[in-house]
């Protein structure tokens, strides 16, 4: 008599030590303004929404980039602002500060693999939640809209 591990008891723990998990948890919505819940699928993460009575699961991966990718946008162009920014909300409004945060927005897309990986803190994503960060997808999980702060990214 061996020890051995269901196929369930290997999922849960799967499931457990998983850093892969849905980016943007609570900050979803579909078109009905409604919160979509998230799940698995085997190990991958998903967004689930309801489509006329049917749980509909969306990669987590598809939804989370696609809001990363409308980041980025609204990011490019602005980097010398937000660095400068940045840096005074740190106290630390040198020179090499400032650069280097510059550079770390220039280069925000290389962070975003390590990101999906590890996710965003939950008390993080509770302040991005208090402060207006919304998605808002159809139910085929493309992006209708993203707000922060009450208004629409990429609005000036």
């Amino acid at each position: 008599m061996g020890i051995g591990w269901n196929a369930r008891q290997r999922t849960l723990l799967g499931r457990a030590l998983l850093t892969n998990k849905s980016l943007f948890a609570g900050l979803v919505f579909d078109e009905f303004d409604h919160v979509l819940e998230t799940g698995y699928v085997g190990e991958d993460p998903v967004y689930i929404i309801y489509d006329a009575g049917f749980k509909k699961h969306i990669p987590a991966e598809k939804i989370d980039k696609i809001v990363l990718n409308e980041i980025k946008k609204a990011i490019q162009g602005q980097e010398n602002f937000l660095s400068e920014q940045a840096a005074k909300m740190m106290g630390t409004e040198d020179v090499f500060s400032k650069a280097l945060i510059e550079n770390q927005l220039k280069n925000i897309d290389k962070q975003f693999e390590p990101l999906l990986q590890s996710g965003i803190p939950d008390d993080l994503r509770a302040y991005l939640g208090m402060s207006g960060f919304k998605v808002t997808v159809d139910y085929h999980g493309d992006l209708l809209e993203l707000q922060s702060g009450g208004k629409n990214v990429g609005e000036d």
